[in-house]
């Protein structure tokens, strides 16, 4: 099926200086924004923090941190204001992080996955039904 990466900036909403990009996995199976715990504090003084339990793909449980809120810039698309699941995560095999964008950010936006083309596209309207 092949993966979808999208460069990403995500930024502190109240302390807009505390800013990270980078390349991101498009995961429709995933709620939220997922970054690795290890960035939380590059973007500074979050709030709003709750404490989550989560379910993986392979059916395991983790706890992470759900805090914000954040500004979150997908592509060239507008930008939206949402909240980042912070989780324990190990780099890959050349010692980066996966981080995922899920489709809460995904339909905030409003962005369809076009799976033949393997990218994202404007998706026209918000879906209220």
């Amino acid at each position: 099926m092949g993966r979808i990466l999208a460069e990403v900036t995500v930024r502190n909403a109240v302390e807009p200086s505390h800013e990270i990009t980078f390349t991101g996995v498009i995961d429709t199976g995933a709620s939220h924004l997922v970054l690795p715990a290890a960035w939380r504090g590059r973007l500074g003084g979050l709030r709003g923090t709750r404490r989550v339990v989560v379910a993986l793909a392979n059916k395991e449980t983790v706890e992470g941190d759900v805090a914000g809120p954040i500004e979150v810039k997908v592509e060239n698309f507008d930008s939206v204001f949402s909240e980042a699941l912070f989780v324990d995560m190990q780099p890959n095999a050349q010692g980066k992080y996966e981080p995922l964008i899920g489709y809460i950010v995904l339909e905030a936006i409003p962005v369809a996955v076009d799976m033949l083309g393997h990218r994202l596209v404007h998706a026209g309207a918000l879906d209220l039904m």
